[in-house]
């Protein structure tokens, strides 16, 4: 594997692979060396967990990293083309982490450089290593992968993490309950791929609907920044709060997951549940990008 790029371009095997090295990284089986490495991390959009759990993940690592966050103080502001930038950028790094507000920026760089190029996010495409690390939580909370329920809630129509996440857990014969607005609805064409792989889907407007049969409970924010219309933006922000009362006949076993950051979707007293696990997924995180960076550096076969 040379880039990591989207869930597209992952096998079943390739899963299960980056699940493995995370466990044996988190359980300490397993430490890579990373020294002498230096990842370089281009966030051209704002972002907080990603960015810095991929420096943590790296410097854990015994590696380095150069970062840069948005392009004020760099020469694409000049205009520079991002093939240019990141040509330069990659004479001083082994490897590239991106994130970029354009869809099909990071196969695009992937294409100009001869370093791994991993996609931190492009715009409403992709965000595989959110959904790895996703998957990975759910492993770790459900002791398994295969015949879950999942519910994902919110912005189904934007959602990278979303878009990311079904076609990671779609090899695990999952079966699916989208709840969104309408206007927000998960895109036809992963129905239709849902249907010629026999997945099972539902959609619906409610949580409380459907909240007793799940497993997990993935929300997500509504974005903003998704809207040009930011009067559509005001009619469904609020759509969606899960609070704590809401989980009274819930199953046991439920965990409640949330890419983050949070704007109100979930309230604060859903925090001190045993089914609030969001805190923890963003740890995994590092374990997971560790697993990445070792496997595109060669630090395993």
């Amino acid at each position: 594997m040379q880039d990591l790029i989207s869930m597209r371009d992952l096998g079943k095997d390739d899963i299960l692979k980056f699940m493995e090295i995370a466990t044996a990284i988190e359980k300490g089986d397993l430490k890579p060396d990373m020294k002498g490495k230096l990842m370089a991390a281009l966030f051209f959009e704002p972002s907080t967990r990603t960015h810095l759990s991929f420096e943590t993940a790296m410097k854990r690592l015994g590696g380095e990293v150069i970062s840069m966050s948005g392009t004020a103080n760099t020469s694409v502001s000049k205009g520079e083309t991002l093939a240019d930038t990141t040509k330069v950028i990659s004479q001083y790094a082994d490897i590239i982490v991106m994130r970029h507000p354009l869809e099909g920026a990071a196969r695009y760089v992937a294409e100009h450089v001869d370093i791994p190029v991993i996609n931190a996010g492009d715009g409403a495409n992709q965000h595989p290593t959110q959904s790895l690390l996703d998957v990975y939580t759910i492993l770790k909370t459900q002791g398994k992968l295969e015949n879950l329920n999942i519910c994902l809630v919110g912005d189904l129509k934007y959602g990278r993490t979303v878009h990311s996440l079904v076609y990671a857990l779609s090899f695990f014969n999952p079966r699916f309950y989208f709840v969104s607005p309408e206007n927000l609805r998960m895109p036809e064409h992963f129905l239709k791929d849902f249907e010629k792989l026999g997945i099972k889907y539902s959609e619906h407007l409610t949580i409380e609907e459907i909240i007793g049969e799940v497993d997990i409970l993935y929300m997500t924010r509504i974005q903003r920044e998704r809207f040009a219309d930011m009067h559509e933006y005001e009619k469904v922000k609020n759509l969606y709060i899960l609070n704590a009362n809401m989980l009274q006949n819930v199953k046991d076993n439920l965990k409640v997951l949330h890419p983050l950051p949070r704007v109100n979707e979930i309230s604060t007293d859903v925090d001190s549940t045993k089914y609030a696990h969001y805190f923890q997924q963003t740890k995994n995180g590092v374990y997971i990008r560790q697993a990445i960076l070792t496997l595109l550096l060669g630090g395993v076969q």
